[in-house]
């Protein structure tokens, strides 16, 4: 492959995606080009068992830092082509702040799971189709009624509450501003008019006034304070409004039509379309897209490569720490299909898409002396791809077209095995996309579309012209046919085991884990 080409005039945009582990920057120039990255990792706390938070600290000290140097390392000529900023964020995250943008306690992350009785209180069908978001463990609004329940004196005390993306644009611009395609995930949306809804925010414990101004996605939120546009050495530039990483991703590798779907193979696995009208359903949640006007359906799978990644630390070879293991993928690649019998549930972090159940738990059945270690992980992998054609399903059912391709990101991709589990489960050509951080590359899109240099603002055509794309797979309808009859047995799992779940999560309130706390983050 020949070496990319940097684009020699033209705007440059700045994107940022603040996410689980790590903040990144890049710089990219209107062919998609990414010129120059930087990463700076955020310390994941568990205080306790299920809890997840994040220092709300870090989510600007990390991007002050990366933006820094990625902007080092431009010439001053390419510093002054610099036109905007733009942003990308982990969703449903929050934290509560005082007036000068210090946190009253750290941050609650998306995939904390301390809000089960509150959804179980107040997830219903309305709040479903007014916010588009099924009751379960990602939105903020059951844990931010968790903290009303728990800790009621911080948002008594609170000046706002922000995702993410609001408050490092808080603290680029000066102003408590976040973007209606980020914002959104709290779950505190009547989605189809794009704006705050009362009855929500009640149940969540805050008031409107706590929350950030609302802008349209990939329009300007405010211009960069002049003291940080002097520190790294350009313009004052537009701070662009921006997206969740899910629906980031998805403009990243230009899957802007209802047949396009987008797949990313990460941490958590998840899949989406493009919507122009809104609908809700039971299996996937409703976002509202970085294109203006448009929705994104989007099917999630906690348990992505979090669960190859766990396999391999837990049961694999202990010299490899976790890390990828050749050995271990060339003898998975070896089982045929449906692993001779043994088949997965992967709710190792309960279950998203399609049965939202916060206390669902993984299980590996139909054991025998003959299975090994490479059946069982390969079983993990071909669930995964089981479980994203049934909600791939409801996806086409809920946008009436059918998906033709899939384009595919994360670091799952990097694995010949599941990649092609993944295109014969499916049935779809899955094509790879370049550029590793895709949810910066889509933050970077909506940035480069406010500058006009294609003729236009559109997101969707900004996006096609700096998409990049490597290899296709294509699927073996063969083996297909042979895992459509093993995901038939699969598929029966969960309504046999529900009840033994729920049994289980009694136990374990009656007798509460033991497993030993992380350090607690310092504000």
């Amino acid at each position: 492959m020949s070496e990319k080409k940097h684009l020699t005039d033209g705007p440059l945009v700045l994107a940022l995606d603040s996410s689980t582990t790590s903040t990144k920057a890049i710089v990219v120039d209107a062919a998609g080009n990414v010129w120059y990255t930087a990463k700076e990792n955020i310390q994941l706390h568990t205080p306790a068992m299920d809890y997840y938070e994040h220092n709300p600290i870090r989510w600007w000290e990390t991007s002050r830092a990366v933006l820094a140097q990625v902007t080092s390392q431009l010439s001053p000529a390419e510093r002054e082509r610099v036109a905007a900023i733009g942003l990308t964020h982990q969703r449903e995250t929050f934290a509560p702040f005082d007036k000068n943008g210090q946190p009253l306690r750290n941050g609650i992350l998306w995939l904390d799971g301390r809000a089960t009785e509150q959804i179980r209180r107040y997830g219903n069908d309305h709040i479903h189709e007014l916010s588009g978001k099924p009751a379960g463990v990602t939105p903020g609004i059951y844990k931010m009624a968790w903290v009303k329940e728990h800790e009621p004196e911080i948002f008594q005390n609170a000046y706002k509450v922000m995702d993410v993306h609001g408050y490092i644009a808080w603290q680029l611009t000066g102003k408590p501003v976040s973007s209606q395609a980020a914002a959104d995930s709290l779950g505190l949306f009547d989605i189809q008019k794009r704006d705050w809804a009362p009855e929500l925010l009640e149940i969540a414990g805050v008031k409107r006034e706590q929350m950030p101004e609302l802008v349209i996605p990939s329009h300007e939120m405010g211009t960069l304070k002049r003291e940080l546009a002097e520190e790294w050495g350009i313009k004052p530039v537009p701070i662009i409004a921006g997206l969740g990483d899910g629906q980031a991703a998805g403009i990243g590798a230009a899957a802007v039509t209802p047949d396009v779907g987008f797949l990313n193979l990460g941490t958590a696995v998840n899949a989406g379309v493009e919507s122009p009208i809104y609908k809700y359903d039971k299996v996937f949640r409703t976002h509202v897209s970085g294109i203006p006007d448009n929705y994104v359906f989007e099917v999630l799978q906690s348990s992505g490569s979090y669960l190859a990644g766990w396999f391999r630390e837990t049961l694999g070879d202990p010299k490899l720490l976790g890390e990828p293991d050749p050995a271990l993928d060339e003898a998975a690649a070896k089982i045929p299909p449906g692993c001779e019998g043994l088949v997965t549930l992967p709710y190792w972090n309960a279950v998203q898409s399609p049965y939202w159940d916060s206390v669902a738990r993984g299980a590996v059945v139909g054991w025998r002396g003959t299975h090994s270690r490479a059946h069982m992980y390969r079983s993990i992998l071909e669930s995964i791809g089981f479980e994203m054609r049934f909600n791939l399903d409801s996806l086409e059912r809920g946008t009436g077209t059918k998906i033709t391709s899939l384009r595919a990101m994360g670091g799952g991709t990097r694995s010949k095995l599941w990649r092609q589990i993944m295109a014969d489960t499916t049935a779809l050509p899955i094509t790879i996309c370049l550029e590793d951080e895709i949810s910066a590359l889509g933050a970077a899109v909506l940035a480069m579309a406010s500058t006009g240099v294609y003729g236009d603002n559109d997101v969707a055509n900004a996006a096609r012209h700096m998409a990049q794309y490597g290899e296709t797979i294509e699927p073996d309808m063969d083996k297909h046919e042979q895992y459509r009859d093993v995901a038939k047995v699969q598929r029966t799992l969960y309504p046999k085991l529900k009840d033994t779940f729920e049994s289980l999560y009694e136990l374990a309130q009656k007798y509460p884990s033991t497993r030993p706390k992380s350090p607690a983050a310092k504000l």
